[in-house]
C-alpha cells in the first residue's frame, strides 16, 4: 500500500506563507496547552480545598448503620446536610468498604443515597487512596472520575470523602473547544493576511523572475538583440532589491556584450561581402587568361597546358566559392527572396537529373508524392539548397551508394529529404555540420574529394530564410538530411 506523500510547497512565497502558519500554530498550540493544564491544576486545587473545607462529615455519618443524622444529632452530623451535590463518602475499616453514600441531586435536606454500587475493582481502588489528607484522582465505573480525600477516623477505620471532577472537566473542554476555534480562526486570518504580505514583499522579485523569462525567450545566437526593460528596483537594504540590482547590473553587461558582438558581425558580415564582391572580377579575369591561352593557335607544351587547365579549373572553383560566400553575405544581411509559388516536385526531378549526370557511379532514386507540391520561395535559393545535398551525399559517399530524394507533405509544411545508405557522418562534426567551413577528419570514403565546406551552410541558410529549418540524423548504413519549410500561404 502507498502512504500518500507530504506534499512541500516549491515557490518561496508559498513556503514562506506556510512557516509562518507553521510557527503560529504551534505558538497556539503550546498557548492553549500551557492554558488547559494551568486551568486544569488551577480548578483541581480549589476541589481539593472544597474537599478540605468538608472533612470527614459525610463519611463518618455512616458509622450509624446507614441512617441520615437529623436535627437532633450533633453539629458534626449536621453538617452533612450541606454537602453538595454529588460528595462521595466512604468508609473503610481496614481494606473493606463497610458503606459508600453519595449526595443526589434533589434529595431532601442533602440525604445521601446509600445505594452506591461498587465493583470489586471499585473496592480495591478505594483501598488503595493513602491516607495523607492530600486530593488524589480516582475513576469508579458506577460515578466516573473523582478526587477524593482519605482521612483517619476516630474508630480506627479511614473515611474517604470525595468530588466529582466532571465540572472540572466540563470547564476544561469548553477552554479546549474555544481556544480551537480562536486558534482556528487565528490561523485562517494569518495564511490570508500572510500571504497577502508575502506577495506584496516579493512583488520585486517576481518582475525579477518575470524579465529572466523574457531575456531567456530570446533568440541570443545571432542578430540584434534588444533586451526587455529592466526589472524595477527596490529597497537596496533588503535582500530582493540586492538581487534586482545585481539582476540589471547582469543585463547590462550582457547587452553591451552582445552589441559588440552584434557589431562585431556586421563588420565580419560586410567584409565578406565586399572581398567576396571584390574577389569576382580578379577571379573572372584569371580564369579568362588561362582559357584564352588555351586556345592559343600555336605549339603549347603539355607541362604548360596541364599547368593552364589547373589554372582554369582552380579559378572556377574559386570563382564558385565566391560566389557562395557573396551568398551567405546576402542571406545574412536578411536581403528578402522572391516570394513565388515554386512546384518543388520538378525542382527536385530537375537537381537529381543533374546529379546523376555528374555522378552515374551512384544509384539515384526519388520519391515523390502523386500531386505536385507547391511553396512560396525562391526557386533559385532552393534549387541550390538540394543540390547541394545531392552534390554532398555524391562527394562523401563511394560508388554505388544508393540517394534517395523524397518529398513529404506534412500538417506543419513540407518535408525535403535526401538519404543515401553510406558509412554516415563522423560522429566528432555531426553537431557543426551546418556550420562553415566544417571538413571531416577524413573523407567519408577513401578517395573521395572535399568540397569548400560552405554548401551545407548555404543548405540551412537558405531554410531559415524561408522560414523553414535544415536537419541531420546520421548512422552508419542511413543518412538523411531533411530540410522543412512552411507551407505555401
Amino acid at each position: 500500500m502507498n502512504r500518500p506523500r507530504l506534499r512541500i510547497p516549491h515557490t518561496l512565497r508559498a513556503r514562506l506563507t506556510a512557516g509562518l502558519v507553521l510557527l503560529l500554530a504551534v505558538s497556539c498550540a503550546a498557548v492553549g496547552v500551557a492554558a488547559v493544564v494551568e486551568l486544569r491544576g488551577f480548578l483541581t486545587g480549589r476541589l481539593d480545598q472544597q474537599l478540605h473545607e468538608a472533612g470527614s462529615a459525610l463519611p463518618a455519618s455512616l458509622e450509624h448503620s446507614g441512617r441520615m443524622p437529623d436535627d437532633h444529632d450533633g453539629d458534626e452530623h449536621a453538617d452533612t446536610r450541606r454537602q453538595a451535590t454529588g460528595t462521595l463518602g466512604v468508609r473503610l475499616v481496614g481494606t473493606t468498604v463497610t458503606s459508600a453514600a453519595v449526595v443526589r441531586a434533589g434529595a431532601v435536606d442533602g440525604a445521601a443515597d446509600l445505594g452506591v454500587r461498587l465493583s470489586d475493582a471499585d473496592r480495591r481502588t478505594l483501598a488503595a487512596v493513602p491516607v495523607d489528607g492530600h486530593g488524589h484522582t480516582i475513576r469508579l465505573s458506577s460515578l466516573d472520575h473523582y478526587r477524593v480525600e482519605a482521612r483517619d477516623g476516630k474508630d480506627g477505620d479511614v473515611l474517604l470523602t470525595g468530588l466529582p471532577l466532571e465540572p472540572v472537566e466540563a470547564t476544561v473542554h469548553r477552554l479546549e473547544l474555544v481556544a480551537a476555534g480562536v486558534f482556528g480562526i487565528a490561523l485562517a486570518a494569518t495564511g490570508v493576511a500572510g500571504a497577502l504580505w508575502v506577495r506584496w514583499s516579493l512583488r520585486p522579485l517576481s518582475r525579477v523572475a518575470a524579465t529572466a523569462t523574457q531575456v531567456s525567450e530570446l533568440p541570443l545566437a545571432s542578430g540584434e538583440v534588444a533586451l526587455p526593460p529592466r526589472a524595477p528596483e527596490s529597497d537596496p537594504r533588503s535582500e530582493v532589491g540586492q538581487v534586482a540590482s545585481a539582476f540589471n547590473r547582469m543585463l547590462g553587461h550582457v547587452e553591451d556584450a552582445l552589441t559588440r558582438r552584434h557589431a562585431s558581425e556586421e563588420r565580419l558580415r560586410s567584409f565578406s561581402a565586399d572581398a567576396s564582391h571584390e574577389l569576382r572580377t580578379p577571379v573572372a579575369s584569371i580564369r579568362g587568361h588561362a582559357e584564352l591561352a588555351l586556345l592559343h593557335p600555336g605549339p603549347v607544351p603539355a607541362p604548360v597546358r596541364r599547368a593552364l587547365d589547373r589554372i582554369a579549373a582552380e579559378s572556377g572553383r574559386m570563382g564558385d566559392m565566391v560566389e557562395d560566400l557573396l551568398l551567405l553575405a546576402r542571406l545574412d544581411a536578411g536581403r528578402p527572396l522572391e516570394r513565388e509559388p515554386v512546384d518543388l516536385t520538378r525542382l527536385v526531378l530537375d537537381a537529381v537529373t543533374d546529379a546523376r549526370a555528374a555522378g552515374p557511379d551512384h544509384r539515384w532514386a526519388m520519391e515523390l508524392p502523386e500531386e505536385p507540391v507547391t511553396v512560396r520561395g525562391d526557386a533559385h535559393r532552393l534549387h541550390q539548397a538540394v543540390a547541394n545535398l545531392l552534390a554532398n551525399a555524391r562527394l562523401h559517399t563511394p560508388p554505388g551508394t544508393r540517394v534517395t530524394a523524397r518529398i513529404e507533405a506534412e500538417e506543419q509544411g513540407v518535408s525535403l529529404s535526401v538519404r543515401d545508405d553510406g558509412p554516415g557522418v563522423p560522429e566528432e562534426i555531426r553537431d557543426g555540420v551546418f556550420e562553415r567551413f566544417t571538413h571531416g577528419d577524413r573523407p567519408r570514403t577513401a578517395g573521395a574529394g572535399g568540397g569548400t565546406g560552405l554548401g551545407l551552410a548555404i543548405v540551412t541558410a537558405v531554410a531559415e530564410a524561408h522560414g523553414g529549418i535544415a536537419t541531420l540524423r546520421s548512422e552508419p548504413g542511413a543518412t538523411v538530411f531533411t530540410v522543412r519549410l512552411p507551407p505555401a500561404s
